[in-house]
C-alpha cells in the first residue's frame, strides 16, 4: 500500500470513529506533518490530501480516491477500521486511541502510527504529543 494511502485511511478512521474534524496528520514513519484533512457526518466522509492535491471520500463502506481513480473499502467496527485497498490489492486495519491512529498494513506486515490533528492551530489530540519525536 503507497505511504498516502495509508495516511487518508488514518485521517478517515479517526474522523469516522471519533466524529472529530482531522486538519493535518503527523507521520511517525516519515517524521513529518502532513497536510491531510477530513470529517465524517453521518456515513459521508470528506477529505483533502494536500500533499498530492487531491480529494478522496465518499458514502462509506466505501472511499475514493481521486489522485489513484482507485476505491478503499472501509468498515467501522467499533473503535477499529478495517478493509481494502484495491490498488495495491492490500488489506488493512487501524484502531484509534488517544487521539493517535495505528495502522496495520497485511502487504507491508508493518505498523504505522500517526498522530491526528484538529483544527486550531498546535491542536494535537494525542495527549502524549512530543513522545517518539
Amino acid at each position: 500500500m503507497q505511504p498516502y494511502t495509508r495516511a487518508i485511511i488514518a485521517a478517515s478512521t479517526f474522523a469516522a470513529i471519533t466524529g472529530k474534524t482531522v486538519a493535518g496528520i503527523y507521520d511517525h514513519t516519515s517524521r513529518r506533518n502532513l497536510k491531510i484533512a477530513a470529517e465524517c457526518r453521518g456515513n459521508r466522509l470528506q477529505g483533502f490530501d494536500g500533499e498530492r492535491g487531491v480529494r478522496f471520500g465518499g458514502t462509506l463502506p466505501e472511499l475514493y480516491d481521486e489522485g489513484e481513480k482507485t476505491h478503499v473499502s472501509f468498515e467501522i467496527v467499533g473503535d477499529k477500521a478495517k478493509g481494502h485497498d484495491r490498488a495495491s490489492a492490500s488489506d488493512y486495519s487501524a484502531h484509534v486511541e488517544d487521539g493517535l491512529v495505528q495502522l496495520y498494513d497485511y502487504a507491508a506486515g508493518a505498523w504505522f502510527a500517526y498522530d491526528i490533528q484538529g483544527p486550531n492551530t498546535g491542536e494535537t489530540y494525542h495527549r502524549d504529543t512530543e513522545a517518539g519525536r
